[in-house]
């Protein structure tokens, strides 16, 4: 399914994205390594269970990751030329191994590039939620988007 062009990104508009993702002891512990993160907290079961959740903690960088890629088959498959930023990233819950994460889009604002008449800066608001109904993951992304071509 391609993405949506610029002009389709109006503010406001929201998408809740499909399939989910199960998280699975293989995505943690292969992201973890691939990123060098020696953190025992994601790596070391016996350790999880001496801290307060008791268990191992999904890497926050893959929920972010995650909720992300979730969204793009929706949002910016083909339409996107990169990511400008993400700010205000925040994880109010945390993500376990066998949560199944939802991930939800507002487009939030748009506004044409000032110096290329052929695509548009967006920012979207990202949300990853749980099988509970919790928010793991929020963050904004500006994203720079192609126009819809002249016909």
């Amino acid at each position: 399914m391609p993405g949506k062009y610029f002009e389709d990104l109006e503010p406001g508009a929201r998408f809740t994205h499909q399939p989910s993702r199960t998280v699975t002891e293989t995505d943690n512990l292969l992201f973890t390594a691939l990123t060098m993160n020696p953190q025992p907290l994601h790596l070391d079961a016996e350790f999880a269970k001496t801290t307060q959740h008791g268990q191992v903690l999904v890497n926050s960088i893959f929920t972010l990751g995650l909720i992300v890629g979730l969204s793009v088959g929706d949002t910016t498959l083909g339409t996107t030329l990169g990511n400008l930023g993400f700010d205000e990233t925040t994880f109010p819950a945390p993500v376990f191994i066998g949560d199944t994460i939802t991930a939800e889009t507002e487009v939030l604002s748009r506004r044409g590039s000032k110096s290329r008449p052929d695509r548009g800066i967006v920012v979207f608001e990202h949300r990853g939620i749980n099988q509970r109904g919790q928010v793991v993951a929020r963050c904004k992304r500006s994203a720079m988007m192609l126009r819809r071509p002249a016909s």
